[in-house]
């Protein structure tokens, strides 16, 4: 295992005791980058997450793919066939 791994290994597990909303986020190696991809219910979210990214894996490039989910009301009802 390489230090990078080892680093973010323990990423993975301050951010699973952290907020539930980021148990469906991945967090993977690929060379030298580390990719983190999932949902998240806010921005505000993201850019925690991001914050604990980077201060985990300082010196280390990371490529964020976080995507905030839409939780508005829908305007109009589902028509269905």
């Amino acid at each position: 295992m390489t230090a990078t791994e080892y680093r973010v290994a323990h990423l993975v597990e301050r951010l699973a005791e952290g907020h539930p909303a980021t148990l469906g986020i991945r967090v993977e190696t690929r060379g030298e980058t580390v990719l983190v991809t999932g949902t998240v219910p806010s921005a505000e979210c993201r850019d925690d997450i991001l914050g604990i990214v980077h201060e985990t894996l300082p010196g280390v490039p990371v490529h964020g793919d976080l995507v905030v989910a839409d939780t508005t009301a829908p305007d109009h009802a589902e028509e269905l066939p």
